[in-house]
């Protein structure tokens, strides 16, 4: 049977019903990663928006504690790979096999057929498996020998890679970034939430303490639901002029695309959603104009060699910016 899918606006407790559902999955993932709440809820609204995450940092700060432990709370099926130079893109997708028993050839699945895939260290992987990856983020689908194969719905790839230490590495092309929704950092803990973590008893990395409080029907659910939340024309306006002031940037080739404006606007929608409201304002925004578009943008060589990173460039472009104001009339 095909869920009927809402084409109205969310209603009030539609929002109310989301916004508990966002506590209780963060609740579950803080009981394996501590003091790192504001990067668990993002990890959580690009899920609910239907999107995948790329975690970048160093080793030893959590990236796949949190991966784990967002695939554990939110149910359904989970696979892990761990990408290395030498895995092929049937490792990752699936073959066809032949069976002796009765001479047939059937498609084997691979990884990939699962609501959650933690995709570990991906930059470790050579090109065309990274594309063999990338291509079923996009499409959902898996193709062999012409025959499609789609993947369980929701499904969400949170990958994970370390961009300090580069040996053996294959660096994702941009056009391979932009698949990503969302890209950002655990980082250190600060000194409170480092010493709980030290702390012998605690529960930091231990995935068994986190419990399912969800199940893949009520994710999907829930993210049809969010699809109609209004997002009024200033604040539209406001993401395409953010848009339009980073391609003009003199320190950027290659500014935020038109479909990095809409994966924004979707992520505006979830987070307004998660904060119990049924209108996007302009600090959810600024809140997530970096996460969702600085992978996107593509600085020239010299301003590169220079020092300047995406981050910064979007910083200045959102303090240019003039945001919408509240209608006073």
């Amino acid at each position: 049977m095909t869920a009927t899918i809402p084409t109205a606006a969310p209603t009030p407790q539609d929002i109310a019903d989301f916004r508990a559902l966002h506590q209780r999955v963060g609740d579950a993932i803080e009981r394996a990663v501590h003091g790192k709440r504001p990067i668990v809820d993002l990890v959580l609204i690009a899920t609910f928006t239907g999107g995948h995450v790329l975690l970048e940092d160093v080793p030893g700060t959590g990236k796949t504690t949190l991966a784990r432990a967002t695939a554990q709370a939110l149910g359904g099926t989970v696979r892990r790979i761990q990408f290395t130079p030498d895995l092929l893109p049937g490792d990752v997708t699936g073959t066809t096999i032949f069976d002796p028993r009765d001479g047939a050839v059937r498609f084997r699945p691979g990884p990939v057929f699962a609501n959650v895939l933690l995709a570990d260290e991906i930059n470790r992987a050579a090109a065309k498996t990274q594309s063999a990856l990338l291509e079923v983020m996009e499409e959902h689908t898996v193709t062999v020998d012409g025959e499609a194969h789609p993947v369980p719905a929701p499904f969400v790839v949170i990958a994970t890679q370390n961009p300090v230490d580069l040996d053996g590495t294959y660096k994702l092309p941009e056009a391979q970034l932009d698949r990503f929704l969302v890209r950002t950092a655990l980082g250190y803990p600060d000194i409170e939430h480092e010493l709980d973590v030290l702390r012998p008893g605690s529960t930091a990395g231990v995935i068994g303490e986190v419990a399912a409080v969800t199940t893949p029907a009520e994710v999907a659910d829930r993210m049809a639901r969010l699809r109609h939340l209004h997002v009024a024309d200033p604040i539209l306006r406001y993401v395409r002029d953010i848009g339009a002031a980073s391609r003009k940037d003199p320190r950027v080739r290659l500014g935020a695309s038109t479909r990095g404006l809409r994966a924004l606007v979707r992520c505006l929608q979830v987070y307004a959603a998660a904060q119990g409201r049924h209108y996007v304002i302009p600090h959810d925004v600024q809140r997530l104009a970096e996460p969702v578009l600085a992978h996107r943008i593509v600085l020239t060589r010299e301003a590169a060699l220079g020092g300047h990173t995406a981050d910064a460039v979007l910083h200045d472009v959102l303090q240019t910016v003039e945001p919408p104001q509240p209608d006073r009339g």
